[in-house]
């Protein structure tokens, strides 16, 4: 019901009427404002103001005009921005008080943490307690700290870079490895040090044989006890035992039988030394079972270092330095009833310019320049795809590996395949450049596809893609005993058709002498003609690591992971690196430019 209305001077309201008990006051006429509703309804949805008035005065038979009937609806208008600018506002304030409250918690976190820190510095000055410090909060206290710390003795400062990335990562799994002479065996001493002042930590520092762990036991026995006054250590157990009640246990596993020993053991810190000295992985992953921790607050750490050149420096690459960058982390998935758990990793590489104690003078650096190529790879600069007996020395990462960018599209493609069911089959996409470099630019590698499913995934790789041609391994084409179509005939089938690969005398020594010259530096250019997109991770995981044939020097190692690089030799077969001339978009060989020579060559034709 809508109420009376109080009347300013002698106009009367629209919908309303004069009371004939109170001329100050207008009555409702609820049959009206009805129709009046019904017009700002129609004016809302698009009606005019003149349809809008006269569908007024045709159902009420009372006049109103255009400029009051749009006063009406403006002032409806009003009354709603009104209330929602005042909603707004309301709004507006709230945010800005919990916005208020949110950063008066924020700094007071900060200044709580600062107190803490400055507290705990102050227990440290007085000798109270011992623990590790970081530098940035002594950088962070006030002047006073400071000198009172500058007099202190410093025990321990790692060295700018890698040693200090080292200590300082937060990720499960850290490998620290590359050159000799990083600081990694003296950051491995350093690093369970951390949670010392907690009783339930306990580390396990591994080495392979006794007499190895007798030099760390040796520096342990120059750090700790000056870290940690009250520090004791018990030749019986081969451990520290520290004021706080954590321990540091140093142990030798040969063998997996050596590593139980271990087995049952809890601890919250594990680190090897020289983990490349294993020839697998066995002992590092039978260990980390036993990384566990019982305090909420001591997280767990597996710490690891080494050199390559080890026979353990395939596994170690393939783990820690292959699935990403130096220096970014990564996660690994591990499947669990309870769902999909992911293990942190990182690789931090280490070189022996890290090092300034044993670059203030050049002997050291001098020794390990002195070695042959490959131990000069892989203990001065920390290599890892140096081996001894790499059937392809001259591949180097940072030289033939290179970032993908758009090809040309006038640029000629090809692809070329190892056929393998059981073991893997890996399809290399190339394509050529108008000097006759080659551009590995994509790769399939896959296990346990039948030859026509095979088929459908190279297929689908390069869709949209015009691929000039196919080399496919030529045993393919052959028929063991079967009655259908051989394995190379159901590729064609599938539509992805291929030619033969040589199979002529010698042309496998042929094939590894054409990625031999691919791959070495020109003198002329000091670049290589061949470079294979970092996306291609098998060819560039498995062609440094292919060992030579110890029967015949000059092929291969067959018996070995060879997939990735026979697709490699069938596309360099097929693009030779001897001179060549161009014909139109075809380039000829030598032979051939001499079987289209002219009759007269005066006259040429």
């Amino acid at each position: 019901m809508t109420e009376p209305k109080k009347i300013k001077g002698n106009l009367v309201p629209f919908g309303y009427r004069q009371s004939e008990t109170d001329p100050t006051i207008a009555e409702p006429i609820e049959e009206q404002l009805k129709v009046l509703e019904d017009a700002l309804a129609l004016h809302k949805k698009g009606q005019s103001l003149q349809k809008c008035v006269d569908y007024i005065f045709s159902q009420t038979q009372r006049k109103i005009s255009r400029q009051g009937f749009y006063k009406i609806t403006n002032k409806n208008n009003i009354k709603k921005k009104a209330r929602e600018s005042a909603r707004e506002q309301l709004d507006y304030q709230r945010d800005r008080v919990l916005k208020a409250k949110r950063e008066l918690e924020k700094e007071r976190n900060k200044l709580e943490t600062k107190n803490k820190k400055i507290r705990d510095l102050d227990v440290v000055l007085e000798g109270k307690v011992k623990t590790v410090i970081d530098t940035k909060e002594i950088e962070e206290a006030s002047p006073t700290i400071q000198k009172a710390f500058d007099k202190k003795d410093i025990i321990f400062e790692a060295n700018e870079g890698p040693q200090s990335d080292f200590l300082a990562s937060s990720e499960r799994e850290v490998f620290y490895g590359g050159a000799r002479g990083g600081g990694k065996s003296y950051a491995m001493l350093v690093d369970p040090l951390r949670y010392c002042d907690r009783k339930n930590h306990r580390a396990l520092l591994v080495r392979r044989t006794m007499p190895e762990l007798r030099d760390l036991i040796n520096h342990s026995q120059q750090l700790y006890s000056r870290a940690y006054p009250g520090a004791k250590w018990r030749e019986q157990e081969k451990e520290w035992r520290f004021p706080s009640g954590a321990r540091i246990e140093f142990g030798y596993a040969e063998n997996l039988t050596d590593a139980l020993r271990y087995q049952g053991q809890s601890y919250t810190w594990i680190g090897i030394d020289e983990l490349p000295q294993y020839p697998t992985a066995d002992i590092y992953n039978f260990l980390r079972s036993s990384l566990r921790s019982v305090d909420p607050e001591i997280p767990v750490y597996m710490r690891a270092t080494g050199n390559p050149g080890n026979v353990g420096s395939t596994w170690v690459k393939e783990m820690f330095v292959d699935p990403s960058e130096p220096n970014n982390q990564f996660d690994v998935e591990i499947p669990t009833p309870m769902g999909v758990k992911k293990i942190s990793r990182k690789f931090i590489p280490a070189k022996l310019q890290d090092n300034p104690y044993l670059m203030q003078t050049d002997d050291y650096y001098a020794r390990l320049a002195s070695l042959p190529a490959v131990q000069k790879k892989q203990f001065l600069e920390g290599d890892w795809d140096a081996y001894e007996s790499s059937s392809f020395p001259e591949f180097n990462r940072q030289v033939h590996v290179i970032e993908p960018f758009d090809i040309p599209r006038n640029w000629m493609r090809f692809r070329a395949a190892d056929w393998g069911y059981s073991s893997p089959a890996c399809c290399l996409w190339f394509a050529v450049d108008y000097d006759n470099n080659l551009f590995v630019y994509r790769e399939l590698y896959a296990k346990r596809n039948t030859a026509d499913i095979f088929a459908r995934r190279v297929l689908d790789s390069e869709e949209g893609e015009y691929i000039r041609y196919g080399v496919l391994d030529s045993s393919t084409w052959a028929r063991r005993g079967d009655v259908g179509p051989s394995i190379a005939e159901t590729m064609i089938q599938e539509g992805c058709r291929w030619r033969q690969s040589d199979r002529s005398p010698r042309s496998r020594i042929s094939g590894k002498l054409e990625v031999h010259k691919r791959l070495r530096i020109e003198e002329d250019t000091g670049y290589p003609t061949m470079f294979i997109f970092n996306n291609c991770l098998n060819l560039i995981r498995t062609l440094p690591m292919l060992p030579v044939d110890k029967n015949n020097p000059e092929d291969v190692d067959t018996t070995a992971d060879d997939h990735a690089y026979d697709a490699l030799r069938y596309g360099c077969m097929s693009r030779p690196t001897h001179p060549v001339s161009v014909r139109g978009n075809d380039y000829l060989t030598s032979t051939e430019k001499q079987d289209s020579a002219p009759a007269d060559s005066v006259f040429g034709y």
